[in-house]
């Protein structure tokens, strides 16, 4: 009986040492982001915002990412803001101090335009494809810069916008 506690004691033991050692790695991103909003007919204006990512490895190239950002705007008396969640896979290589990446998000978005007072919001599907590419000038910090192509439907109508987002990344 002792000699079965040991060896028991003694599994559970190695195989907490080992899965130690199996460091789920992954990065934090912040930064400014740009996004061009197609306004349909051929329009477009151009919204400041941020953006903002959390990416958890599940494979060496592989990874999960919940993706956020806020964009803003108010010219004329017309106030709108728009919000991004989007989630899904990101694939990306590291070679040397830069890893390249690629991406392909789907999630909701949310707008919200106030004119002289009267408020309408909507909330419908939106995803987004595109990469990008973080530059590491330290262990744990990079300098990325991504663009993505962002399909929002507002209103019952679709919008193609582009985006582009750079900041500093965290990694783990």
């Amino acid at each position: 009986m002792r000699k079965f506690v040991v060896a028991l004691f003694s599994f559970f033991l190695f195989s907490v040492a080992a899965g130690a050692q199996i460091i789920p790695k992954g990065n934090v991103f912040g930064g400014y982001s740009y996004n061009r909003v197609d306004l349909g007919g051929g329009d477009h204006s151009g919204f400041n915002g941020w953006a903002a990512s959390l990416e958890g490895k599940v494979f060496p190239l592989v990874g999960i990412v919940a993706d956020f950002s806020g964009y803003s705007k108010s010219p004329n008396g017309i106030s709108t803001k728009e919000y991004n969640f989007l989630f899904g896979p990101r694939v990306s290589m590291s070679i040397g101090n830069l890893r390249p990446f690629a991406e392909a998000l789907a999630g909701a978005a949310h707008v919200n335009s106030t004119v002289l007072g009267s408020s309408t919001s909507d909330t419908n599907f939106a995803y987004a494809l595109g990469g990008g590419v973080d530059y590491k000038f330290f262990r744990t910090f990079a300098w990325r810069v991504q663009g993505d192509f962002l399909q929002t439907r507002f209103f019952s109508n679709t919008q193609n916008d582009v985006r582009v987002s750079t900041g500093l990344v965290f990694n783990f």
